[in-house]
């Protein structure tokens, strides 16, 4: 396939020599059809796929089944790839896959997820159609796969019937429809005795064909993206760096959720911060938070992370500053009690305060907008900070992803999960699954069952609805129904650290 961005070179991909194309509804993206797109139209055609790509994984993970994942196909197809006119619903489709190949052909794991759910949602649309269609397009594309006649059908459907009745089903009749398959192809179904061999053919039912046409589709996939990933790193990405190569490597990483980039509706008030950070932080600023609780101090990965998030959920400007402010000329303070020294020095702690607004203040300001381009800067997504890289002495990044075996359980177990839940969520740990991993964890917590999560303060805003519908009093002067309730000056994480016996006054 060609396709040109507007105002941009022609970009190639595939062999020319394919058939099949735009025009089909089902295709191998491989063909030689070619497309001129808008720079807009190519990110949002991706987006819109990728959104379909991600609500399959969903369902997927979740352990649903086949009928329900063709189910939940045709519903995600319907939402995010229709068109207002319905004839370049094709031209979408094959657009958003080729963008999305260029996106996810860059590392061995960004292939193995698009070449899986690629593959599925290929499955489930092949299953929609009527076997006139499967035919049509399994002609189209050249695979050797043919019907049987009615006359060959009569001359094996005893030995059909055989092999059904082996298999505890219903005997086959003139009405079902059987494929001869190259029996070199079907290794599976030969192996297990499913299907009946003539002459190098096995006899595949209509309703297993699926799966050996999808077979064909990761295939051919699986050798297109190596190939995409040597076109796109010797040539596309250098030449498209200052266009596409941007948006094209972003994709992999981008967020389809709802935006935090503005503080809630409601506000969260320094008093609630403890409280909320207990009952209705995610694992990874549950970290980030009692950690600075503790230490006083983060890098600067962990204040980014936290700091957004806590901008997201609604804690104001000047309260942010005081936040950090507060916890970040502690340590010093203890440092004048431990050492008793003249109270002239307290003069430091008033150089470092005027240190703070300095450094960390203007860092404070400027993820509020209000310094420097005066961008108003968004949340961490939840892949942003699984794919983050914290190093020795961050506490930033994904407990599920960065945190080893023993540390998490650990965690997981502080948090009084059961232990049927913890194996639970290790398991999707292991399996790479990560935000199900969180989600299963706000479910065992909360008693409810989650959304999905893509983003903290989607976490943050899931769990403050499920608290409140479990009855437990809201102070109504916060208008998203957040908890403001007088707290202890002194907190304890929720892990007990030694913190020594010295009193430590506030800042």
């Amino acid at each position: 396939m060609e396709f040109k961005v507007a105002g941009g070179r022609r970009t190639s991909f595939g062999d020319a020599s394919d058939v099949g194309g735009v025009q089909s509804r089902l295709s191998f993206y491989s063909n030689s059809s070619d497309v001129d797109v808008s720079l807009e139209d190519f990110e949002q055609f991706a987006m819109d796929r990728l959104r379909v790509l991600k609500g399959i994984e969903e369902g997927r993970t979740r352990g649903r089944k086949a009928e329900e994942i063709d189910a939940l196909v045709v519903d995600l197809w319907r939402k995010h790839m229709r068109t207002p006119n319905a004839a370049d619903i094709a031209t979408k489709d094959m657009v958003s896959h080729f963008v999305l190949r260029l996106a996810y052909c860059r590392t061995e794991e960004l292939r193995r997820w698009f070449l899986a759910m690629e593959s599925a949602l290929f499955r489930a649309r092949f299953r929609a159609e009527s076997p006139e269609s499967q035919r049509k397009f399994m002609e189209d594309q050249k695979l050797p796969y043919k019907a049987i006649s009615s006359t060959e059908f009569e001359s094996v459907k005893e030995k059909l019937g055989q092999v059904a009745r082996s298999l505890n089903q219903p005997v086959p009749t003139a009405d079902n429809t059987f494929y001869k398959v190259p029996f070199e192809e079907v290794p599976e179904l030969v192996s297990a005795r499913r299907v009946y061999l003539q002459r190098g053919f096995a006899f595949v039912p209509r309703d297993q064909l699926a799966s050996i046409v999808v077979g064909q589709f990761r295939a051919r996939l699986s050798k297109a993206l190596a190939l995409t990933n040597r076109l796109w790193t010797s040539t596309i990405a250098v030449e498209e760096k200052d266009r596409l190569t941007p948006i094209v490597e972003a994709l992999s990483m981008r967020y389809l959720g709802a935006d935090y980039s503005q503080p809630s509706k409601g506000f969260v008030g320094l008093q609630d911060l403890d409280n909320l950070a207990k009952n209705s932080f995610p694992l990874c600023m549950r970290h980030l938070f009692f950690n600075l609780r503790h230490e006083h101090h983060l890098k600067f990965g962990g204040r980014q992370q936290l700091g957004l998030f806590l901008k997201g959920i609604g804690l104001k400007l000047e309260d942010a500053l005081n936040f950090w402010r507060s916890e970040f000329t502690v340590k010093l303070i203890r440092r004048l009690y431990i050492l008793n020294l003249p109270r002239w020095l307290v003069e430091v702690v008033q150089m470092t305060t005027e240190k703070f607004d300095k450094e960390y203040g203007y860092s404070i300001r400027h993820n509020f907008g209000k310094e420097g381009k005066r961008v108003d800067y968004t949340p961490y997504s939840c892949m942003k900070i699984i794919t983050s890289t914290p190093g020795v002495g961050d506490h930033h990044g994904c407990p599920y992803r960065h945190f080893s075996q023993e540390n998490l359980r650990s965690v997981l177990e502080d948090q009084q999960l059961s232990s049927r839940t913890v194996d639970a969520v290790m398991e999707k740990v292991r399996n790479r699954h990560y935000q199900l991993a969180c989600a299963t964890t706000f479910e065992a917590i909360h008693g409810c069952p989650s959304d999905g999560i893509n983003h903290p303060n989607q976490y943050f805003e899931q769990s403050r609805r499920a608290l409140q519908g479990g009855g437990q009093a809201e102070n109504t002067s916060s208008s998203n129904g957040l908890q403001s309730v007088p707290l202890p000056a002194h907190h304890d994480p929720p892990h007990p650290v030694e913190r020594g016996t010295l009193p430590i006054p506030g800042p």
